[in-house]
């Protein structure tokens, strides 16, 4: 039989040798994205974000590029280019599904605003009907 000592040690699946350890405090991806580099979908929106000015019926205006972009989109619809009028139908299709989708999530807070201002207009009605603010219900019910 083998015999253990405290410098033996099985090299195997998660068990790397102990010189290819990483050492301690040092990175595993040493070269890995320097902090505060902002990632490609933070360059984009800032992107679409930046001001341009156009001239739209003789005025000058300052619109950001996406909705610059989304102009021209439908400029070129309106004049019958069939890309850009597919696009922007499939633009519309999408807007219109999200509101929906976010009106038929708000019927449930109506309801409730709805409960809360009957429950609120049946306490104005009783306190005007009964007089006085000190009378509890069961003095009003005795009388």
């Amino acid at each position: 039989m083998k015999e253990r000592n405290e410098d033996s040690y099985s090299v195997g699946y998660g068990k790397p040798p102990k010189t290819s350890r990483f050492r301690k405090g040092q990175s595993g991806n040493p070269k890995g994205r320097p902090r505060g580099k902002p990632n490609a979908a933070t360059v984009i929106l800032r992107a679409l974000e930046a001001k341009v000015v156009i001239n739209e019926h003789g005025r000058r205006r300052e619109v950001t590029k996406f909705e610059a972009g989304m102009m021209q989109l439908a400029n070129k619809a309106a004049s019958g280019d069939l890309r850009a009028l597919n696009l922007v139908t499939m633009l519309a299709r999408m807007a219109e599904e999200r509101v929906e989708q976010e009106q038929a999530r708000k019927p449930g807070l109506e309801d409730t605003d709805k409960w809360v201002l009957e429950g609120l207009m049946q306490r104005l009605e009783a306190t005007s009907a009964g007089g006085n603010d000190n009378e509890t219900d069961a003095e009003r019910k005795a009388d």
